[in-house]
């Protein structure tokens, strides 16, 4: 997609975010990991998250004005094709802030430095553009599921033991050659993606 694509008369407002996608060997195992932990969980409060729409995220932006979006693509396509492409492993479980605690249940992304530096050269641009910096140090993970803020303690101690007493492994691995802006639109049914700019890694 070129970067004058977007129609700039209408303005309007989007949710977007920055992220890597998955391969499709690596979703086919994350969803035999969803499986095994719905079963195991079932009918406690846990939003999960529709394989389709898990990604590596890089950055959230909230809500960008359309009108902005060929500066913000000019910006991702500059600090992603400054970088070359990289490997990364998916695998191990657990939860935020911990497994005792267990409020996100993710799955592990190991990466080299590359993952890092893009990260942050994303998150210095953005915030050059006016996009709030994210506080938390950049731990990369892909968000499976989400427990309710509600949940009764006997749920929270079960969540915790189902985690521990079933581990994910590896997954496997994948090269990262590109990295993508995504639309996010909330609806009744779960949130839609829309992949709306793409930039690639130099080989």
């Amino acid at each position: 997609m070129s970067n004058h694509d977007f129609d700039d008369t209408t303005m309007s407002i989007i949710r977007a975010f920055i992220a890597i996608d998955l391969s499709a060997e690596i979703q086919q195992r994350l969803n035999d990991v969803l499986e095994n932990y719905k079963a195991l969980l079932n009918n406690i409060p846990i939003r999960w998250v529709p394989v389709s729409n898990i990604h590596l995220t890089l950055k959230f932006l909230g809500e960008v004005s359309t009108s902005n979006l060929n500066i913000l693509t000019d910006m991702i396509q500059t600090e992603v094709t400054s970088h070359h492409q990289f490997e990364i492993s998916v695998g191990r479980s657990g939860a935020f802030p911990n497994n005792r605690q267990p409020r996100i249940i993710w799955i592990g992304v190991e990466a080299p430095q590359e993952l890092t530096s893009i990260q942050i050269g994303i998150e210095t641009a953005t915030a050059r553009l006016g996009y709030a910096r994210e506080e938390r140090t950049f731990s990369p993970h892909l968000t499976i599921g989400r427990v309710s803020r509600n949940v009764p303690m006997q749920d929270v101690k079960l969540i915790s033991q189902t985690l521990e007493n079933n581990r994910v492994g590896f997954l496997g691995a994948i090269c990262i050659e590109k990295v993508h802006l995504y639309k996010s639109d909330l609806l009744p049914t779960g949130a839609v993606y829309t992949r709306i700019f793409t930039a690639s890694l130099n080989s």
